[in-house]
């Protein structure tokens, strides 16, 4: 279709997509679910692309009093899974109107500097990992419309709270190891102050304690390789039987737990199965590859926007958990025999 000379507006949208003004209103304001059929929204989103179609948001945005910007509160970036998440809450603001500005919190912990003079007059809301929540008294995202994400949904700050399933992924590692014969186990636990991690040390010694036989000891590590490298020593030089598998709560971990093994003089998974979880590009790059939990970062970005654009208009989000899923790779397998 060919594009006019001047800026087209949204009439001009409505006569080629054959709808009312009210209609391309609606669908290009991202409510039109329940209102319109999604036939017709995707013929006015392709009829806005033909023409080169954009919104006066500044006028719209003086109507309702909304700058249209989010801030994004993460950890600082030390691995791709915040990026990720950044990109998927990105791609449905952008669908939206909405603008993300991305703050990574100093050592994925408050307090943090405001990146705003006056936050509440910069921002529409927030969306925040539960790991950089600590950030969000300093920048005062607390008193914004906010989501939460990896957050105790029955202590939240937010308004809304988005988790993945990560209960269930500490279940299927802990199931599939177990299914292999393992039943001594050392836990490699992030040293970090969340909700998310202590969820995961509370279902993976349930589920394992409930096994009988078993044995389970914790060590804590820095989210760096080296210091995972340095805990995993300690642990498996300790007094007592040699744990025959470590689950790792990020791949990270694992990748430091890889180096400990290697300089004792131990194989994997010969002598000790690994696990991880995120399933990091860093699962393929190390040898062999990981088993882990793969998490799917964009989709959680997406569904924490989403809950926030759901909490800016008074709908009630979806509040369901975000599935997971377990890749197992060639870190695991049977223990060794006596």
């Amino acid at each position: 279709m060919a594009r006019s000379s001047t800026r087209p507006t949204s009439r001009d949208v409505a006569q080629a997509a054959g709808v009312s003004q009210a209609a391309v209103s609606l669908v290009l304001g991202g409510k039109w679910r329940g209102r319109v059929s999604e036939a017709t929204a995707e013929r006015v989103r392709g009829a806005a692309r033909d023409l080169g179609y954009r919104p006066n948001l500044a006028a719209r945005n003086l109507r309702l009093g909304r700058t249209r910007t989010v801030l994004l509160v993460v950890p600082a970036l030390t691995t791709e899974f915040f990026a990720g998440v950044y990109t998927g809450a990105a791609r449905v603001a952008a669908e939206h109107g909405f603008g993300v500005v991305l703050y990574p919190s100093p050592e994925g912990i408050g307090p943090a500097r405001d990146p705003f003079a006056s936050a509440q007059a910069a921002l529409d809301g927030v969306i925040a990992s539960s790991m950089a929540a600590g950030a969000l008294t300093a920048i005062r995202g607390d008193q914004l419309p906010l989501v939460m994400l990896d957050s105790d949904p029955e202590g939240s700050l937010g308004a809304a709270t988005v988790n993945l399933d990560i209960a269930d992924g500490v279940r299927q590692v802990t199931g599939h190891l177990l299914g292999l014969g393992h039943r001594h186990f050392l836990h490699l636990a992030a040293d970090v102050p969340s909700w998310t991690f202590e969820m995961r040390a509370r279902e993976l010694r349930a589920r394992v304690t409930a096994e009988p036989g078993t044995r389970i000891r914790t060590a804590r590590a820095p989210i760096s390789i080296e210091g995972a490298r340095t805990a995993t020593e300690a642990a498996l030089t300790a007094p007592g039987p040699r744990p025959t598998a470590v689950v790792c709560d990020d791949d990270k971990l694992a990748a430091g737990a890889y180096k400990a093994l290697r300089r004792l003089g131990l194989r994997v998974p010969d002598d000790v199965s690994v696990t991880g979880l995120d399933d990091l590009a860093l699962a393929t790059a190390i040898d062999p590859e990981l088993t882990t939990v793969r998490l799917d970062a964009e989709r959680f970005g997406e569904r924490g926007m989403h809950a926030l654009l759901a909490v800016l208009d008074g709908r009630e989000p979806d509040r369901a958990d975000i599935p997971v899923e377990l890749v197992v790779r060639g870190s695991t397998a049977p223990p060794p025999t006596a």
